[in-house]
């Protein structure tokens, strides 16, 4: 167990230390083929309709509303650097994570779950869209956990993130 504790914080730093450098290269993200199955897709379309919520299916299983188009600039691939503020909650409303009030985070779109990946593409800079993510294209059967290891998101859990993109370089 501490062993496991130990490779995590290795992990961690390295990858806070390669954010930070420098790196002149190409990116070394690639387009996830990735799809929900038809039966995730089914349930979405089910828990959606009983929401009362409108949405625009994507190929790859998703739905998502765009609230705002934006009118900046738009992702050019998994290594544009993305600034964004979100808030991220389950169907019942509960939240499971957001960005604070004030503050916003920046990440590249090839680090976050696919859903993201292939959906703030379809938005600018200044957008906001609201996307309803089943598992297979967020955490799948893989619980995710906090520092403490109390479950925050269960496996195979349907989500609902509202984003606000800020920037993107």
């Amino acid at each position: 167990m501490m062993m496991k504790k130990i490779f995590s914080g290795l992990v961690l730093s390295s990858l806070v230390i390669a954010g930070c450098v420098k790196n002149d290269h190409k990116c070394s993200y690639t387009d996830s083929t990735a799809t929900a199955p038809a039966s995730e897709i089914d349930s979405l379309k089910t828990i959606l309709q009983d929401s009362g919520i409108t949405a625009i299916q994507n190929p790859a299983g998703f739905f998502y509303t765009i609230n705002q188009q934006g009118s900046g600039t738009s992702v050019t691939n998994l290594c544009s650097n993305i600034t964004a503020t979100y808030k991220g909650h389950f169907f019942n409303g509960n939240i499971f994570d957001s960005t604070l009030a004030g503050q916003a985070a920046t990440f590249q779109l090839g680090q976050v779950i696919v859903g993201w990946q292939k959906s703030l593409p379809l938005i600018n800079k200044d957008g906001d869209i609201t996307l309803y993510i089943p598992p297979a294209l967020a955490y799948g059967a893989t619980p995710r956990k906090d520092n403490a290891g109390n479950v925050i998101i269960p496996a195979n859990s349907y989500l609902v993130f509202r984003v606000h993109v800020l920037d993107i370089q």
